[in-house]
């Protein structure tokens, strides 16, 4: 993730992209699954998408490894007032979470002190490099409830119904699998648990993060209608994020 000038965000590309989108969808709130044959659409890839596009966004490219050191930047308090985010998820001692895309931990180590030691925190990744980090953290005092989880590209590999709350910052844009990844999410959650997506503000464009990484709250809640979730509230507490909550009946 970068930044780069507000005038050069919108691309030809982002404007095919909506156009692939039927209006209806733009407007839903109980959306019907995509078949999967149709649920993904191949587009000519952008500098900072994968060439794949669903509900008509395109997906962005994975932050790899060797960006690491920017998860982990003395700026994203400032910028993302972590402390914020801490009060908007209410965590109680005895919680279970999954943070999916724990990256380095940064938000898994603050929610590990929020749980406590009767809870526990599934710090889920793909990348080998990141759950080495991850295992190493949870070595530490402190950080003992911390469990790293190779998940796949399509797939969390959590236990059904395992989760009080499930969290995604700035990692949803980036799935692959977005739709296979959701369901996932949602059997690993239990019934009444929350679904939590925190992403940069797509209509915001002040916001200086580039165009694929940054999501409206209308296109999270568009995606989200394929699964078993109920919209709860979105919290625009944040600077630069929203927080938008939604619960599995």
């Amino acid at each position: 993730m970068g930044k780069t000038p507000a005038f050069m965000r919108c691309t030809w590309l982002s404007v095919l992209i909506l156009l692939l989108v039927p209006l209806s969808d733009l407007g839903s709130t109980g959306a019907t699954p995509a078949p999967p044959a149709e649920r993904y659409l191949s587009v000519p890839p952008s500098a900072d998408g994968i060439g794949k596009a669903y509900r008509g966004r395109e997906i962005a490219r994975m932050m790899g490894f060797d960006g690491a050191a920017w998860l982990e930047r003395t700026e994203r308090q400032k910028e993302e007032r972590a402390d914020l985010l801490m009060a908007e998820l209410a965590l109680k001692p005895g919680m279970n979470v999954a943070d999916v895309g724990a990256g380095t931990g940064y938000y898994s180590r603050r929610m590990a002190l929020q749980v406590g030691p009767q809870g526990k925190i599934f710090a889920v990744e793909v990348q080998p490099q990141m759950l080495h980090v991850l295992e190493t953290t949870a070595k530490r005092p402190g950080y003992g409830n911390i469990v790293p989880v190779l998940g796949a590209e399509d797939d969390v590999k959590l236990p059904e119904a395992s989760v009080d709350l499930a969290i995604m910052v700035d990692v949803y844009h980036e799935l692959a699998y977005p739709q296979e990844v959701l369901a996932s999410i949602v059997r690993a959650v239990r019934p009444g648990g929350r679904v939590v997506f925190v992403e940069y503000r797509g209509e915001d464009f002040s916001v200086p993060i580039k165009t694929l990484h940054k999501m409206t709250e209308q296109q999270v809640r568009l995606e989200a209608a394929d699964q078993a979730l109920v919209w709860e509230r979105t919290a625009r507490t944040l600077p630069w994020q929203h927080v938008v909550v939604f619960r599995r009946p």
